[in-house]
Order: structure tokens, then C-alpha cells, then sequence
């Protein structure tokens, strides 16, 4: 049973490193997308979407090296905090992106999930 777990917790570790190292890419191939997320009240639009796709693809990276995986899931768990306000801009601007309002609602309680996930990671492996 331990190592059905273990296995599983190591398939999601490569599966959210992968999500964010893919989505980190993506603030580079569509910076003006990503820009449209930006709320106004935030300064440094595409500088903001940039650095934040740095550190999606080196947080992604530095999940899968055991000497810094704590650290990196503490920094997904950052991260994905410090966009909220972008979702939050995305909800209540529904006109920005031609999604269902659903996907719109839907994307605010993911970033909970996605924090719970990355949180997994942040305790010590037992042994």
C-alpha cells in the first residue's frame, strides 16, 4: 500500500511540475494573452507576466530535485496566491476571454486545489 502511494505522490509531483513548466512556456509564446490577464491596478503589465512565467517553468524544474522540492512547492503555493488577483480580474471581465462564465467561476476554486496539491510536497518524504 506504501508504495502504490509513493508512486502516485511521485506521478503527481511530474504532473504539477509539468503543468507549471508548460504553462510557465506559454507566458512566453503568448505574453499578450497572459497580459490581458493582468488586473489595471498592477504596474509593469508584460515585465509582470514574464517574471511570473520564469518562475512557473523554475518552480516546475526545482519540484522534481529532492534538495529543493520543499522549497519550490512553498513557492507554488506563493505564486499561485500572488496571481489570484488575476483570476479575480478574469471573473468579473468575462468579456476578455470567450469562455463559458462556468470556466470563469470554475478557475477561482482551482487555484485552491492547485494550492492543496503543491502543498503534498511540502513536507518531509518519510522514510
Amino acid at each position: 500500500m506504501a508504495d502504490r502511494r509513493r508512486t502516485w505522490k511521485r506521478f503527481g509531483r511530474w504532473l504539477l511540475a509539468a503543468l507549471f513548466v508548460v504553462a510557465g512556456l506559454g507566458h512566453f509564446l503568448r505574453t499578450d494573452f497572459f497580459m490581458k490577464m493582468m488586473p489595471p491596478f498592477l504596474p509593469l503589465h508584460r515585465t509582470l507576466v514574464i517574471v511570473s512565467g520564469v518562475f512557473e517553468v523554475v518552480l516546475g524544474i526545482l519540484l522534481l530535485v529532492p534538495r529543493f522540492s520543499r522549497l519550490a512547492a512553498w513557492g507554488i503555493i506563493a505564486l499561485l496566491v500572488a496571481v489570484f488577483p488575476a483570476n479575480i480580474h478574469i471573473y468579473r471581465h468575462q468579456e476578455l476571454f470567450p469562455l463559458p462564465p462556468i470556466a470563469h467561476l470554475l478557475r477561482l476554486p482551482m487555484q485552491g486545489v492547485l494550492i492543496l496539491w503543491a502543498f503534498a510536497y511540502t513536507s518531509m518524504p518519510r522514510r
